[in-house]
């Protein structure tokens, strides 16, 4: 196999002659490379004559090294050995394309607001579209219920009620044992230590009870609706089900909305007793209230009213959480990244939702429930 040539440039007379091999194995040796490079910017004028008709071989490198120098376009005078022409045909067609602009972010901070507005409402619609739905499915089966979906009713109780039990009892404890203690340091210094009852039944029963359930809800079994409505979307089961005739609505949509507005409620009851025996037990620690005293004095301190807005609370919020799950899951589209995306915004929205929600009881039943 014959060696390269050392690749070299002589000016002789306004006249430029290249020989040797000019490839990067051949311009990579030594410091070949850096004394060509220095060479050819030395070289000026439009006159000069290059010959390069005693060159061997050449490949892109060796003639990107030449065009530069040339400023990107042939010099008049130009000898080529057979074969070279076709480089700097490429590096012609080359020059002549234009990258593509990078798009320019022309969106002002209003046109964002605007567009965010627009999804918010078109949202709204379908959400609403999907309640009028449930509104349909639920006619139907009140009109047919040896026909309605008890199976898929009873299996969503089971996951979304039964399975939640512990997870709401542990927190649910916690959360009266940190709220009685705390509760319990600062009533002790202004001697009202037998207000504690008021207080732990009061926030319990009609606030922490039903939003704290409903939180822990919306974060186990609303992301788990989304999440099985997407993988359904991804698997094409759901294109199936149309092509077969089954409503999404009847069969996927209602059983999820009615268990979650049976199995709150009842989730609500639990978490307010479990919270309770938490506050009561850090009550007989702090303020040595005994747990006969605590239950004798429950009654009195809440008004029925509060227990049954807190029971009002968890089928609403359990609606809610069922219909921003169902509508988030519908709407994510065959891929996975929408998938997990799809499933986060789901459970923000539900907690979200449930947070309004709470809200709007406070302000409508403002003046509910107060012993006076």
């Amino acid at each position: 196999m014959p060696t390269a040539q050392e690749p070299t440039l002589t000016l002789n007379a306004g006249a430029v002659a290249a020989t040797g091999t000019w490839q990067v194995h051949a311009l990579a040796q030594g410091k070949a490379m850096t004394t060509i490079t220095a060479f050819l910017k030395t070289l000026k004028g439009d006159q000069l004559k290059w010959d390069l008709s005693a060159v061997d071989s050449m490949d892109h490198i060796g003639a990107q090294l030449f065009w530069n120098a040339w400023g990107k376009a042939r010099p008049a005078n130009l000898q080529l050995a057979p074969g070279l022409d076709e480089f700097f045909k490429r590096l012609e067609t080359t020059g002549t394309l234009e990258l593509p602009r990078a798009r320019q972010n022309r969106l002002t901070l209003v046109m964002k607001l605007g567009f965010a507005m627009l999804l918010f409402f078109e949202h709204l619609a379908g959400l609403l579209r999907l309640i009028g739905q449930v509104v349909l499915d639920s006619w139907r089966f009140l009109r047919n219920p040896l026909r309605g979906p008890w199976k898929e009713i009873s299996a969503n109780i089971y996951h979304a009620g039964f399975q939640a039990l512990g997870i709401t009892a542990l927190v649910g404890f916690l959360i009266g044992v940190v709220f009685s203690y705390l509760s319990a340091q600062q009533l002790r210094n202004f001697g009202g230590d037998i207000f504690l009852v008021n207080l732990l039944g009061m926030s319990i029963i009609r606030e922490l009870g039903p939003l704290l359930a409903a939180i822990l809800v919306a974060g186990r079994s609303g992301s788990s609706i989304t999440a099985q409505l997407g993988v359904m979307r991804v698997t094409e089961e759901l294109d199936a089900m149309l092509v077969m005739g089954i409503s999404h609505g009847f069969r996927l949509i209602l059983p999820k909305v009615l268990a979650l507005a049976i199995a709150m409620p009842l989730l609500v009851i639990w978490t307010d007793t479990i919270a309770l025996i938490g506050g009561m037990v850090s009550a007989k620690l702090q303020l040595n209230l005994t747990p006969q005293y605590f239950l004798l004095k429950l009654p009195e301190a809440v008004p029925l009213a509060n227990y049954l807005i807190g029971i009002g609370k968890g089928v609403v919020f359990g609606m809610l959480i069922a219909l921003v799950s169902c509508h988030f899951g519908l709407r994510i589209k065959p891929n996975t990244e929408s998938l997990g995306r799809g499933t986060t915004t789901s459970v923000v929205t539900a907690i979200t939702a449930v947070i309004l929600a709470d809200a709007v009881f406070a302000i409508i039943f403002s003046g509910v429930g107060f012993s006076g």
